[in-house]
This record gives C-alpha cells, structure tokens and sequence, in this order.
C-alpha cells in the first residue's frame, strides 16, 4: 500500500469536495430558482459576523496588517462584482417573479478560488509565514466576495424589475 503525505491527503480530500460539490452545483443549474431580493443580505451579514468577530479576537497588530484586511475586501469585492454579472437573472413578465441560475462560469470561478486558496495555505506554510494571518486574509476576501456578488445581483435584479413594472406603451 503506498505511503502519502498529509498535503497528498489534503489535496485528495479537497479534490474530492470540489468535485462532488461541483456535481451537485451543475445538475441544480438546469432550472432557475427564486431570487428574493430581502434575502439577499443574510449570507453576507452572517459572513460579516464571523469576520468581525474573527477580527475582535484576533486584531492585526500593525498598521499594515490592517492594510491587508482592506487591500484583500477589495479584491474580493472586485471579484466578486464579476461574479454576480455571471448569474442569470430574470423577471417572469406576468407575476414579476424573479428568478435567478448560476451559470457555469460562475461556479468554475469558486472553484478556482478555492484552488487558489489551496495553494496559498501550501506555500505560505512553505515560506513559513503565520497562517492565522493568511486565514483572516481569506476571511477578508471571502466577505468582499460574498457581499459585493450579492449587491450586484440586487441592483441588477432590482433594475429589472422596475422595468418590467413600468408601464408599457399602447
């Protein structure tokens, strides 16, 4: 029987996750589903918690590592702009439902983060860098991400429902 390391195992392991969640994601991608734009905010204030509290706890101890924190939200909430362009929003004209379907795109992204994130923890450990650093670099990032897609995706929805509530020309 042959002998892997624990990075072997780590990486088979997510690997795996990856797969099966990209699995699951994809064959959910075949219908819309409900958007609910007073919904939107939950995910992200919930993510916002976890992050303050993390931060209350543990604070950067300079001046520049709170400017890690920042330099990371806002990549993140670049990033994650883009990610909420990807997701395919429309109104149902007659009951002004909306509805929203991830595509394809916007899954592969996560997991390339999630790939990039792997490989970030792995050379971090390498150089020997504090990893409680770069998890609160994540942590950063991940709440920029999460809360920038989901207000994109709430002016994007919103605009579409005002336009199909406008009233149209006889």
């Amino acid at each position: 029987m042959p002998h892997f390391s624990q990075q072997t195992i780590t990486y088979i392991i997510t690997g795996c996750v990856i797969a099966l969640v990209m699995l699951v994601r994809l064959r959910g991608m075949k219908r819309a589903s409900r958007l609910r734009l007073e919904t939107l905010w939950i995910i992200p204030a919930l993510f916002g918690l976890a992050f303050a509290v993390g931060v209350y706890e543990a604070p950067p101890p300079t001046a520049l590592g709170w400017l890690w924190l920042a330099l990371a939200a806002a990549a993140g909430a670049l990033l994650g702009w883009q990610r909420g362009k990807l997701m395919k929003i429309s109104v149902d004209p007659d009951t002004h439902q909306l509805n929203k379907q991830n595509s394809p795109a916007a899954i592969l992204f996560i997991v390339l983060l999630l790939v990039a994130r792997q490989g970030l923890r792995y050379e971090a450990a390498q150089a020997g860098i504090n990893l409680l650093k770069i998890t609160g670099i994540l942590f950063a990032f991940g709440f920029g991400l999460l809360t920038a897609t989901r207000a994109e995706m709430f002016v994007r929805a919103r605009r579409l429902l005002d336009q199909a509530r406008a009233p149209r020309p006889a």
